[in-house]
């Protein structure tokens, strides 16, 4: 069972996050009412995902998120927060978040996101991929990328397809293959190209042309 912990300082918002993913029968293992609490629950928790809010009092998200990943922590963070603004998105990615939504996402994509997350992927609000693309493919690239050429025509297909912001789940059904074979397939991608994540991979498939901007 997929196991989360709660990160905000509003009662009724955990409250109501709690109700909808237990009735998905997604185990809630703690909840924290600020950032340092949330990394010491996060430490002797060890839970798959955890919910951070951004604006928290005493720490806030973005630096509860940078310290759970410099712990090395095995937990996902997902940052669920009200405000999409640039410099939350940018510095959730800096800080090593997973993914980002929106606290007006319904629960059914709440309920698919936690379980993207800890399955391993990342995972990005329409809006907040927008930002990102917006913010990186406006910047003159850093370097080429010789190796899409290496890229056999499903890989190519796939990059496209994760450069529209689908999930493994998405990518296997617009294909009609299994799982394994798209998690293949996106190993091989970030491996030919160096990419460090998906975020890149995104970015790498705008700047490629893949997906019209």
């Amino acid at each position: 069972m997929t196991t989360v912990l709660l990160a905000d300082d509003q009662d009724l918002v955990r409250s109501g996050l709690r109700l909808v993913l237990e009735l998905a029968d997604i185990e809630v293992v703690g909840e924290a009412v600020d950032g340092a609490r949330a990394v010491t629950l996060a430490t002797r928790l060890r839970p798959d995902v955890i919910l951070m809010d951004v604006r928290m009092p005493t720490m806030d998200g973005i630096e509860a998120t940078r310290r759970i990943v410099g712990a090395g922590l095995p937990s996902r963070v997902l940052i669920l927060t009200t405000f999409d603004l640039d410099e939350h998105v940018f510095d959730a990615l800096a800080a090593g978040a997973s993914a980002f939504l929106l606290k007006d996402v319904g629960r059914e994509q709440l309920v698919s996101a936690v379980r993207t997350v800890a399955a391993g992927e990342a995972l990005f609000a329409p809006t907040v991929l927008r930002r990102l693309v917006r913010h990186y493919v406006a910047r003159p690239p850093a370097r080429a990328t010789p190796g899409l050429a290496e890229l056999t025509p499903r890989e190519l297909e796939v990059l496209r397809l994760i450069g529209r912001g689908m999930s493994n789940p998405e990518i296997a059904a617009e294909l009609v293959v299994s799982m394994p074979t798209v998690k293949t397939h996106v190993r091989h991608i970030l491996q030919k190209l160096d990419l460090r994540d998906r975020v890149q991979a995104v970015v790498t498939a705008y700047e490629a042309g893949l997906v019209d901007r």
